[in-house]
């Protein structure tokens, strides 16, 4: 019985020689070391030895120790009698001890791989390849061709080139070098590799995390073309991919097209196209979403909790907590067990809407199932609260928190101190930014935000000027938000020339000015009367890539009206009309209370009919 693993040993390459001189005062003479001796220091890890060897054969040829370490591995690599994992481990003590770039020799390194994988050693291959790949100054490609330079006939018709390039792959990409990995996946077929799913799944995925999708689609179609035979978990990828981009009908389409491979849409699948209706699917998008439900129960595939998490969550941030208790009252009868996530879910939705009394009693069925609620359930409930402006029981849940042995977090004192700050209770508010320092958690810009919210509201300026001064001593950077409310706070002043240079501003610390801005911008300027600064702003608008909205046309169609410009009104009516936008309830109020109230009904062609039914 053999009691240790017998590795595959390494077929001699070319001869290694030793430049050799006579033994006198000046000149040494050093006879190459022998690879059993190097093996068997190796194998005893007689580093201090080894390390002799290696300075005394520099000296000999008036190298460095690095390039004589590295004469040493050629001659472990070149023996027969030398085993894979004696070589790596050599070089890898090679590699610590003298830290230099000739221990990235490429052929010699390619060599050991080649070994490595020649002896199925995938564990120590992979991390070889994550040091070549993280550490390495070769490129990709370069590596892919010295592995077929270096690799016998042999090894290319058994396969283990392809097994190599599949796990370069997967290094690159677990080092986030995902063009360096799509560069291998088109090049390898030139050098007779055939990656497989295990290598290009992984790469399918990293893409879709980087959002690069037009490259998801391109190794998807190559796969496709006959490249690497795609899986189940190939499809669902995919799908994944074009729901988070909203191709949602593309994404309905491959599940049509994994049929004609074979396979089969499982819950994964269907739990992916749910969740992309879910968050991207527009108008109507629960219905879709519930739609697929139906047909994933028709095709004999159980929904689990994932699936049904995704509904409850759709409906909630869809403003109908009462469809979300009807999923949650499905997944009960399908003997489903809710989660803390489910119940979070479900509590917030409910808070949101007003429903505290039903939050409430969610929170003590969680305990009643011993379900631990956490501080999030916690900070639904406390929002719940504040938006009821009932800041005693919100304050209160402080308490509650810590009786549970949780820990209030900066959210917590967030929502508490936006609350406090919606009430005009700004001096409570900054009680509770006091609380917060002593309970050792820092400010944030959220912090920040909804302090300077309440005091732009209060019109204390003053009061908003000194935090901005923290908020730079802590070195805080305010964000768009903050810009926002501060240009708002301007232009209710009249201060539209400064309200414009902190737009300025915006752009040069790095900040992306958003609808919110260039609107609060040309309302101001309706308002005031200046017609054309508001038209310019649109166009500045626009320049920085965002389009006019309804909120925009809107302050435009206010303009006209209140002076009792009813045809200019009408034509900035019809645009927004044909640009394809929706008027909302302003937009209507205007139509009746401004125009036909006043005798004037606007032309629209029918457009406003469809829209309203």
């Amino acid at each position: 019985m053999r009691l240790f693993h017998r590795h595959r040993r390494l077929r001699p390459a070319r001869a290694t020689t030793f430049s050799s001189s006579s033994s006198t005062a000046s000149t040494t003479s050093l006879t190459p070391p022998d690879p059993s001796t190097l093996s068997l220091l190796v194998s005893r890890q007689h580093w201090s030895q080894l390390k002799t060897l290696i300075s005394a054969s520099a000296a000999a040829a008036a190298t460095t120790p690095a390039d004589a370490a590295v004469s040493f591995l050629r001659i472990l690599l070149d023996s027969a009698s030398t085993s894979s994992v004696t070589a790596r481990r050599f070089s890898r003590w090679s590699r610590s001890h003298y830290r230099c770039p000739r221990a990235f020799d490429l052929p010699l390194h390619c060599r050991l791989l080649l070994a490595l994988v020649a002896d199925k050693l995938y564990s120590d291959l992979r991390s070889e390849l994550h040091y070549l790949v993280r550490y390495g100054p070769h490129s990709a490609v370069s590596i892919l061709h010295t592995l077929a330079v270096s690799a016998e006939p042999s090894r290319r018709r058994h396969g283990s080139l392809s097994i190599l390039a599949d796990m370069l792959v997967l290094a690159l990409v677990k080092n986030t070098r995902t063009s360096a990995a799509i560069e291998v996946f088109h090049r390898a077929r030139d050098f007779g590799y055939r990656l497989s799913v295990l290598s290009c799944n992984p790469l399918l995925s990293s893409l879709i995390r980087e959002e690069k999708f037009d490259a998801v689609e391109a190794v998807y179609k190559d796969m496709i073309r006959g490249r690497t035979a795609p899986n189940l978990i190939t499809f669902n990828t995919v799908i994944n991919g074009f729901c988070k981009q909203g191709k949602l009908r593309r994404a309905g389409d491959l599940m049509e097209d994994m049929k004609s491979w074979g396979f089969s849409p499982s819950v994964i699948t269907y739990n992916t196209l749910i969740d992309g209706c879910c968050k991207k699917g527009g108008a109507g998008k629960m219905y879709k979403a519930d739609a697929l439900l139906r047909q994933m129960v028709d095709a004999n595939i159980h929904p689990n909790v994932v699936t049904f998490n995704t509904l409850i969550d759709g409906s909630c941030k869809d403003g109908n907590s009462s469809s979300a208790m009807r999923f949650f009252q499905e997944m009960k009868r399908q003997e489903l067990s809710p989660s803390v996530v489910t119940y979070n879910t479900l509590i917030n939705g409910l808070s949101c809407e007003g429903k505290l009394n039903e939050a409430l009693e969610l929170l003590k069925e969680m305990e009643q199932l011993n379900l631990a609620p956490n501080v999030v359930t916690y900070n639904t409930i406390i929002n719940g609260f504040c938006k009821k402006e009932m800041m005693a029981e919100a304050k209160g849940m402080l308490d509650v928190i810590m009786g549970k042995n949780l820990l209030p977090n900066v959210i917590t004192y967030n929502t508490l101190i936006d609350g406090h700050c919606r009430a005009g209770m700004m001096e409570d508010a900054m009680e509770l930014k006091q609380l917060m320092l002593e309970k050792g958690i820092s400010h944030n810009v959220s912090t920040f935000s909804c302090l300077i919210n309440g005091f732009c509201k209060k019109g204390d300026m003053k009061s908003v000027v000194e935090l901005l001064d923290e908020m730079r001593e802590k070195n805080v950077r305010p964000d768009i938000v903050i810009y926002n409310m501060l240009i708002r706070a301007l232009c209710k002043e009249g201060e539209l020339t400064k309200a414009v240079k902190l737009l300025d501003e915006t752009v040069e610390v790095g900040l992306k000015p958003t609808h919110v801005t260039y609107n609060t911008l040309i309302d101001a300027f309706c308002v005031k009367g200046n017609l054309r600064a508001a038209l310019n702003m649109r166009a500045r608008m626009e320049r920085g890539g965002k389009r006019a909205n309804v909120v925009t046309y809107n302050a435009f169609i206010e303009y006209f009206c209140g002076r009792g410009k009813m045809e200019e009104a009408n034509e900035f009516l019809n645009e927004m009309l044909e640009k394809g936008l929706v008027p909302n309830r302003v937009t209507y109020n205007m139509i009746k209370e401004e125009m036909i109230e006043r005798g004037y009904v606007p032309s629209i062609d029918g457009h406003l009919c469809n829209n309203a039914a």
